[in-house]
């Protein structure tokens, strides 16, 4: 059945209108009176809802909320990534497939080696964007927790005042190509296998040597992926799916 985003808690037999843009991907599909789907996105009933379609409206869809299903394809370990962020259509494309793995969330970051620089309207604009990104790429894959894609900010800003209690009581590593790096897989196993994850990552060239100092002096450990330099969005999601595998021993 199709699936649909919808974020407000639902109850047994309760009717709603769909948002908006639900209302649209309904009638792309050319769902009719009868048909099913399936709602996700409650907040207060973790899973998902089967539901039926009871009007289509010219702008409009009513639908029913049938039965609950306490469905669960989330990873069992968060991983946050914090991401330099790559240009052009290529952070789409991150968000899409880190969303698909199961990101838990993505923080975008403007460094100092970054292309893409955003500021004010323009980068709440890309945000809502690449929000969207992580709704569509949930409403595919099958996943019922859609990640929540911060607001832009520079690597230092974000690290001064946002690195909060809880990125600090995680594990967090950086992407680095410096000798001696940790292979990620192996840096990975030593966690327990529900430890929440933050991965940070630069953009086109990486980070800059006094960034990466910066994170390695606030206790961020260096990792690889292996010999070979990827780009930046494929780092990320090779990271995102060593991490989802990598099981302590």
């Amino acid at each position: 059945m199709p699936r649909i985003y919808h974020p407000e808690a639902l109850q047994s037999g309760q009717t709603l209108e769909l948002s908006p843009e639900a209302a649209r991907h309904v009638q792309v599909l050319r769902l009719q009176p009868g048909d099913g789907l399936t709602l996700f996105g409650d907040p207060v009933l973790a899973g998902e809802w089967t539901a039926t379609v009871l009007r289509m409206g010219r702008q409009t869809v009513e639908v029913q909320a049938l039965r609950h299903e306490a469905v669960d394809r989330e990873p069992a370990r968060p991983v946050h990534l914090v991401v330099g962020m790559p240009a052009n259509d290529r952070m789409d494309w991150l968000v899409e497939k880190a969303t698909e793995l199961g990101v838990a969330s993505i923080q975008p970051l403007m460094t100092e080696r970054s292309v893409l620089r955003l500021q004010g309207e323009r980068a709440e604009k890309k945000r809502l964007h690449w929000q969207a990104v992580a709704v569509s790429a949930c409403e595919q894959c099958g996943g019922n927790r859609v990640p929540v894609v911060h607001p832009v900010r520079p690597l230092d800003g974000w690290l001064r005042e946002d690195e909060r209690e809880e990125v600090r009581q995680g594990a967090r590593a950086t992407l680095s190509l410096a000798v001696g790096s940790l292979p990620l897989a192996g840096w990975a196993t030593r966690l327990a296998p529900t430890q929440p994850v933050w991965l940070l990552h630069g953009p086109e060239g990486g980070l800059a040597p006094a960034e990466e100092e910066r994170l390695l002096s606030r206790g961020w450990s260096p990792v690889g992926l292996g010999s070979r330099v990827l780009r930046a969005e494929t780092a990320a999601v090779a990271a995102m799916a060593i991490l989802g595998h990598a099981h302590a021993a």
